[in-house]
């Protein structure tokens, strides 16, 4: 059924244009003889082809819009023949003997613009004669497009200030009251649309009128370029005449096309009646649209310079929107029970305080959704923080209002609203540039409690992702306090939810909380210490999946600090410092029971680095019992939580590395210590690992700038165990494989030895290392040996080395003459 009319109206179409397509041939053939009655005769016919009543306005606009580009060519004929000095009077009486009263109306409209041009009667004249006679045709579409023409013609010739067809001193309001009265009667034309045909096709009507809308625009449009329509004017006439409509599709565009077309500085000055207009529109017109987009463009002039803030201040424009928008439900209550008692004493025309009225405007709209309202809240905030930046008290008191409207809803579970509530939270970020402002905000925080969780981890990540941008300083436990409430979402599960949250995200929200908890710092070592407890408090209630990205930064911030306090030795300077201060001994405290959160995870590895991290800042600060406790630690969770192989060598090294570099223990601590270390080498289940951890350390047995830890002999006693490993390796290679595999173990060793060689280590010999390498090289010979390029590349390398240092001359090439390559 659909698809046949669609049809019939292509057909419609077609058969108008080859009609309109016919007429303008013969047309165009009269205006090159200059026969103007035949042009009159068949341009009437031609326009005859727009009286018909089948098209859509879609179709019916395709139509128009080929004869509007022939009248054009007719105009520019008569301006000729008006030329040629044919009257132009008499032209403007003959065109109105045309049979059918559309043809005729659009010919009249189209000399009257000629007849204008020629200045031979005023412009408002022929104006309010063309306006006039347009009310000739009542048919809508039709009708709009008639006076859509006579717009279009005209709005180049309006007597106005300035204009070359400017009249008397009212010749202004002439021209406002021209474009006014077509747009009146345009209004009632699209009105009227609704209004006719069956019930059935409400939702067509209503999409017809929704593509003829901007026919009936474009008089506002045309209005506001007018130069003499100043701000008096514009209060006094075009405002009330456009506001007075009743129907809900036209309340809606013309409020919409009032704030888009006329200057920022008039609505600023009309405000009041703008927001006194809001309350008397229909209950299903979008209010929250026009609030906001009206709202955005006041907030855009107050951006756009500093010398235009004493006007918003002199209209007092907060209050007004503020008592329109943002009072609470109670106000409302109290103001309804007023104004009931009021209206019963004075009919609505003579009531004597219409400014009331303003305040209904939400109260008006009793179906406004959670969405709409928010919306309005999110405008009237950014109108605010632009307008009055310096008053945060407003921006609480609009933060305030939402809260009261939120609060009978509960969570938000509207996409749409917890979408404006993030816009809304956003615009003192944008505008500050600084977390710690909005944290001023007490209702800041209020709002965000009805984001679900999602949402707030949304927002958690966009206040974040605004103190990295601008490097925002939070230096206080307090505004840490404050924040970290904020970001609840991120930092733990809200009300025990458990949600499939994809692991690329998490790890991502995961690492901002983690950078955040870097930038926070106080140059003060007690406040640093309070934002470390802070910081704790929060980040041990988030579970074992956050621990393992947030433990490691308020590790490091802490080991930060016991730097600091190492560094300035306050506490050796001052024996009667309060024990309640900041020690390294309390931070470490508080360290220890921060790393063994990871033990819940369980995160062996991460906590047992930790654990070593700790171990050298406690070294740093001569704190003997406080670093063997650490390395402690971290060997325990080496036998009892590391049981990966590769985990196990990963760690192992770890604690050599951090083990050589520690200077405070004692002999006897750190034997223990080394024992262990050289005990878990031997253990390590391949060859290979166990060959290169023994020999790693030998390291713990000579420290280049302490004296009293250079033992030789164990030094060497290590390089052999490794050399007797790596043997062992060869002849398990050799039964399993058929080789002995490759010999880049022993060419580690030989660096080995050359190293302590150069050290000056005694127990390493001229022979040991010439055994050494001629081992290598038979080795490499053997019919059995398995060939490994990186091996070859290793060893001549090394040998290279030894040639280079002969070559040195010297002590260095003497010591190196001895040994044979």
């Amino acid at each position: 059924m659909i698809a046949e009319g669609v049809e019939n109206e292509e057909k419609w179409l077609a058969a108008g244009i080859a009609g309109l397509q016919q007429n303008a041939f013969y047309m165009h053939r009269a205006l090159d003889s200059n026969n103007l009655r035949d042009a009159l005769k068949y341009s009437a016919q031609m326009l005859s082809e727009l009286r018909t009543s089948k098209l859509s306005p879609h179709k019916y606009y395709e139509l128009y819009m080929r004869a509007f580009d022939e009248l054009r060519k007719l105009e520019m004929f008569f301006k000729e023949e008006a030329r040629r000095g044919c009257s132009i009077i008499d032209l403007y009486e003959l065109v109105q003997h045309a049979g059918n009263i559309l043809p005729r109306l659009y010919l009249l409209c189209t000399v009257g613009s000629v007849y204008i041009k020629s200045k031979e009667a005023p412009a408002k004249d022929v104006l309010k004669d063309l306006v006039e006679m347009c009310r000739g045709i009542q048919h809508p579409v039709r009708g709009l497009f008639l006076r859509s023409y006579l717009s279009q013609v005209s709005r180049d010739k309006l007597p106005d200030i300035g204009s070359e067809y400017e009249g008397d001193a009212d010749t202004v309001v002439d021209a406002v009251e021209f474009v006014l009265q077509n747009f009146t009667e345009m209004n009632k034309l699209w009105v009227r649309m609704q209004h006719q045909g069956p019930a059935r096709e409400k939702e067509k009507r209503e999409k017809e009128r929704s593509e003829l809308r901007d026919l009936v625009g474009k008089n506002l449009h045309v209005l506001s370029q007018i130069e003499g329509v100043d701000l008096d004017m514009y209060k006094d006439t075009v405002l009330p005449r456009v506001v007075n409509c009743k129907d809900e599709i036209a309340q809606f565009y013309l409020m919409d096309c009032i704030i888009q077309v006329f200057p920022d500085e008039y609505h600023l000055q009309t405000l009041e009646i703008l927001l006194g207009a809001c309350p008397q529109l229909q209950p299903s017109v979008d209010i929250k649209t026009v609030l906001s987009r009206l709202m955005e463009r006041l907030s855009n002039y107050a951006a756009s310079s500093a010398e235009v803030l004493p006007e918003f201040l002199q209209v007092e424009a907060f209050s007004k929107l503020n008592n329109a928008i943002g009072k609470s439900r109670g106000f409302y209550d109290a103001l309804s029970l007023r104004l009931s008692l009021l209206k019963c004493c004075f009919p609505v025309k003579s009531f004597p305080y219409p400014n009331l009225y303003k305040f209904q405007v939400i109260e008006a709209q009793v179906d406004m959704p959670i969405f709409g309202a928010v919306t309005l809240y999110s405008s009237l905030l950014t109108f605010t923080l632009h307008v009055h930046p310096d008053r945060l008290d407003y921006a609480d008191q609009v933060l305030g209002a939402c809260v009261k409207k939120l609060s009978s809803k509960g969570k938000l579970d509207d996409s749409k609203a917890t979408k404006q509530i993030v816009a809304l939270l956003s615009a003192p970020l944008e505008k500050y540039n600084d977390i710690v402002t909005a944290l001023k905000l007490s209702n800041y925080p209020r709002v965000m409690e009805y984001l679900d969780l999602e949402t707030n981890k949304i927002m958690a990540t966009v206040i974040i992702q605004s103190i990295m941008k601008n490097n925002t300083h939070i230096s206080t436990a307090d505004k840490v306090e404050a924040l970290f409430e904020l970001m609840t979402g991120l930092i733990k599960d809200l009300d025990g939810a458990e949600e499939e949250v994809d692991e690329d995200d998490f790890k991502d929200e995961q690492n901002s909380v983690a950078r955040l908890i870097q930038m926070l710092y106080n140059d003060d070592q007690e406040q640093m210490f309070q934002i470390i407890c802070t910081v704790k408090k929060h980040i041990m209630t988030g579970g074992p999946r956050r621990l393992p990205f947030t433990v490691p930064p308020l590790v490091f911030s802490s080991l930060k600090l016991v730097r600091r306090l190492q560094g300035s030795q306050d506490q050796e300077e001052n024996p009667f410092a309060d024990e309640s201060s900041t020690s390294p001994k309390k931070i470490f405290q508080l360290l220890n029971q921060t790393i063994e959160a990871l033990l819940i995870v369980p995160a062996p590895e991460l906590a047992l680095r930790l654990y070593l991290q700790c171990a050298e800042a406690a070294n740093d600060c001569d704190l003997e019992p406080v670093a063997y406790e650490f390395f402690t630690q971290a060997y325990i969770l080496y036998e009892e939580e590391v049981s990966d192989s590769k985990a196990q060598v990963t760690a192992l090294h770890l604690i050599i590395g951090t083990l050589q570099r520690m200077h405070v223990f004692g002999v006897e601590n750190r034997d223990t210590l080394t024992h262990k270390a050289t005990g878990y080498s031997a253990k390590l289940l391949k060859k290979p690992d166990q060959c290169r951890a023994v020999y790693s350390c030998a390291h713990l047995f000579w420290v280049d700038d302490q004296d009293n830890m250079k033992d030789g002999e164990r030094v060497l006693i290590c390089l052999k165990r490794a050399l007797r490993i790596a043997n062992a390796a060869q002849q398990m290679s050799n039964a399993a494989r058929g080789n002995t595999g490759s010999v880049s173990l022993f060419v580690e060793i030989l660096n080995k030895y050359l190293y302590f060689y150069e050290k000056g280590n005694p127990q390493i010999t001229v022979a040991a290392i010439q055994s050494l390498i001629e081992l290598i090289t038979t080795e490499m010979q053997s019919d059995n040996s398995a060939s490994d390029p990186g091996a070859d590349a290793f060893l001549a390398s090394t040998l290279r080395y030894l040639q280079f240092q002969k070559q040195k001359g010297g002590a260095i090439g003497e010591k190196y003459e001895a040994i044979k390559v």
